[in-house]
């Protein structure tokens, strides 16, 4: 019998150094450079074994692997928009509140610290009642007016009849319309003897000035902006609804359910979702509201329709009180923030398919 000797085909060691190129002895482990094509491979039947992969360095992994390079790939993705919330919002809203802290005269050239000065005014401030009452009255009449009128436009025009098409374009055009031109149209058209005026003279009636009644002002303003971007809503109302099966309106009609009740209890649940988002974008944007103010009335007659954001442009950049003006921002935004979080939590309550 032959004696077994290391590295023989007996004991089925390999205690042979490998030969260049990476191949190790026959039967033994293959060592593979990291620079070598075949690095990757896991080896063949003729590749005399496993591969063990060996970086040129001194040993370790590839510090370039598949989910470092997939995360890189993420976070150039989201960069853009990473920075541009840091430069266009979380940045002017640190700046806010700093300034919110200081008193700015540019007319002046000075800055101040006063600290909590300014809040103490905003408490103190006698028109911030009023202000605020006819910010709530435009956001409750804007809200309610435009998810009101935007269902009923996208239940009708959810019909198959003819001209549907023609009545959508319609009444969607003033949305891509610009927003300071349709406010000035529509200030030659409320005018004292403009042409709303005038089609009431021309049916016998004598009609008000719209923009300087303190009974019709803040009604007009909102009527206005109600018609400029009630279509946005009816198109997202037209397409939750065009989501809804008719297979479950079919089985509520044989079951003697009636149109009513077909809409209470499957039109309003399906769409629920759709509703919360356009109360969301709708109450915020009816906050923020100034070009409307700033055309039509400019905040009169008296303060009948002076809302929060032109109030805040006057004491800024009118009455040149920048730190206040600061502290409206933040009031603004603080306001904006509890009804969003506000809507965001009841909407388990109502929302259909929220847990």
């Amino acid at each position: 019998m032959a004696a077994s000797h290391p590295g023989s085909a007996v004991t089925g060691r390999a205690d042979a150094r490998p030969a260049p190129g990476g191949r190790a002895a026959e039967g033994g482990d293959r060592i593979v450079d990291s620079g070598d094509r075949a690095a990757g491979s896991t080896g063949g039947a003729g590749d005399g074994g496993p591969v063990r992969r060996v970086s040129r360095n001194g040993g370790g992994r590839a510090f370039w692997t598949v989910r470092r390079r997939d995360n890189l790939v993420g976070y150039l993705l989201v960069a853009p928009q990473l920075l541009g919330s840091l430069l266009f919002v979380l940045l002017p809203l640190g700046l806010v509140l700093w300034y919110s802290l200081h008193e700015w005269n540019v007319l002046a050239g000075t800055f101040e610290f006063v600290g909590g000065e300014n809040y103490d005014k905003l408490l103190a401030d006698a028109n911030l009642r009023e202000v605020l009452g006819g910010t709530a009255l435009f956001s409750v009449g804007l809200v309610v007016l435009n998810l009101g009128l935007a269902l009923v436009l996208a239940i009708l025009l959810n019909q198959r009849l003819r001209g549907t098409t023609f009545f959508r374009t319609v009444f969607f055009s003033p949305v891509v319309v610009s927003l300071v031109a349709w406010t000035i149209v529509w200030q030659f058209l409320l005018q004292d003897d403009g042409g709303l005026n005038g089609l009431l003279a021309a049916a016998g009636v004598d009609g008000p000035n719209w923009l300087r009644g303190e009974g019709t002002a803040m009604l007009s303003v909102i009527v206005v902006q109600v018609l400029k971007n009630v279509g946005l809503n009816m198109v997202l109302f037209l397409a939750a609804l065009q989501g809804v099966p008719a297979q479950l309106y079919e089985a509520a009609e044989l079951d003697g359910a009636g149109a009513w009740t077909r809409f209470l209890r499957i039109t309003v649940p399906l769409i629920s979702p759709t509703i919360l988002l356009t109360s969301i974008i709708t109450v915020v944007g009816s906050l923020q509201v100034f070009a409307q103010i700033a055309v039509l009335t400019q905040g009169g007659p008296g303060m009948s329709t002076t809302v929060l954001v032109y109030y805040l442009y006057q004491q800024a950049f009118q009455f040149h009180h920048f730190g206040y003006g600061a502290t409206l921002s933040v009031l603004l935004f603080a306001i904006v923030a509890l009804l969003t979080v506000v809507q965001w939590r009841m909407r388990r309550r109502w929302v259909f398919n929220e847990t």
